[in-house]
């Protein structure tokens, strides 16, 4: 058996990281698939960079997702005040927690949010997205994340989960701060967990008194042989549901739309051929996905990832960015090829934690590019040696603008 072994340097993430994350996943990688890296926090965690080794961890059972747990190490690491009880409550959802916790909130979810309730939903997609193109439809420059990215899943999410639209602006605000990099505007981060969770208790009372036609009345009522979720998993399955529901197919039109940008030719192609839209939005996923790191786990035990050995008692990150550029997995996995092999892909995570919401992403997605393509094929950067500005996130990949003009030639 070969001898397990530490990495001698710890890497670290600063402002930098995160205009070009792939530019460190490059060369973390080419060291080794496991690293111990400092957040701007201040504390050092593991990350895993490597395709074999990622995917190996996202369904490995020592690599724990008990948010409690995670919590009480973070905070013996850190020289900070514990994570609050707010936070704590949105972040008990499903996706942090093992089996068989896991399991039976699964099931209750699958429960109420179908394969067939998400195919239903094509024709007010279709709907959502011509009104926006339409909106769009102008001679100046205009920010195709506000106008487009942003709303149509925005306006998906609270029409299929109950929420008023009109409450938009606010648990958007809630959000950024929820997602931000760890150790940056604490204080920030836990009022928003406190607003977001109050908010979403006063929504869940509303719903058990006067359930509706929606996917959150749905999990108010949705029943397992007696098993029903309890207000506090309905607050945490809420959370869940509108952030994942939203902000990452955000970005996975934002990102795939300014991925296309910087390849003029890979958009020409996907106008010339708008059958292969479907293969695209997985080169988008692949190529620069909307999820970065995956949500924290940690060793219950030590474990060997490619040769190195992580303590018990690490919290560990997956970077699925950087996994789903591994050239040991994917070739040339720096050049986007609309056209392309993108299977495999690990942008949705995978194993039992695999998005539950994969399927309303592709649909959105897939409906946004179809009729971008046809409404605006000479669609063009409005400043095209501007620099982008990118969310400040481990988790989130995402861009705070895009200025395009639709109609340049006119």
């Amino acid at each position: 058996m070969a001898e397990l072994s530490a990495p001698s340097r710890i890497e670290s993430i600063g402002t930098e990281f995160f205009d070009d994350p792939h530019a460190h996943y490059r060369r973390w990688r080419d060291a080794g698939p496991a690293h111990r890296v400092r957040f701007p926090d201040g504390v050092v965690r593991w990350v895993i960079v490597g395709y074999a080794e990622a995917r190996a961890a996202l369904a490995d059972p020592r690599l724990r997702k008990d948010m409690a747990r995670a919590a009480a190490i973070l905070d013996h690491k850190r020289d900070a005040d514990p994570i609050d009880a707010d936070s704590l409550t949105l972040l008990s959802h499903m996706l942090s927690t093992d089996p068989p916790a896991h399991t039976r909130l699964r099931k209750l979810v699958n429960k109420a949010f179908t394969t067939r309730q998400v195919a239903s939903l094509r024709p007010r997609i279709e709907e959502i997205t011509e009104a926006l193109l339409d909106a769009m439809d102008t001679e100046g420059p205009v920010d195709l994340m506000e106008t487009f990215a942003n709303p149509l899943p925005v306006t998906v999410i609270c029409e299929l989960l109950g929420v008023p639209f009109a409450d938009r602006a606010d648990f958007q605000s809630w959000t950024r701060s929820l997602v931000g990099v760890p150790g940056e505007a604490d204080e920030e981060r836990s009022a928003a967990a406190t607003a977001m969770a109050g908010y979403l208790a006063e929504l869940v009372r509303a719903k058990q008194s006067r359930p509706a036609a929606d996917l959150l009345s749905q999990l108010v009522l949705a029943d397992d042989e007696g098993d029903r979720l309890t207000d506090r998993e309905l607050v945490a399955m809420a959370f869940l549901l509108l952030v994942a529901g939203h902000e990452t197919t955000v970005n996975l039109i934002g990102n795939g739309v300014y991925a296309l940008l910087r390849h003029p030719e890979q958009w020409r192609a996907l106008c010339a051929d708008p059958a292969g839209v479907p293969a695209a939005v997985e080169e988008f996923l692949r190529f620069d996905g909307p999820v970065d790191m995956a949500t924290v786990r940690f060793t219950a035990e030590p474990v060997a990832v490619g040769g190195t050995e992580i303590p018990e008692g690490e919290l560990v990150y997956v970077a699925l960015s950087a996994a789903n550029r591994d050239p040991a997995r994917f070739t040339d996995p720096d050049t986007l090829t609309v056209d392309g092999q993108a299977g495999g892909h690990l942008a949705f995570g995978h194993g039992i934690h695999f998005c539950v919401g994969a399927p309303l992403a592709r649909l959105e997605a897939e409906i946004a590019f179809t009729a971008l393509q046809r409404r605006f094929p000479e669609l063009t950067p409005a400043a095209p040696t501007a620099d982008p500005r990118w969310q400040t996130s481990t988790l989130i990949r995402g861009l705070l603008e895009l200025p395009v003009l639709v109609r340049p030639g006119r």
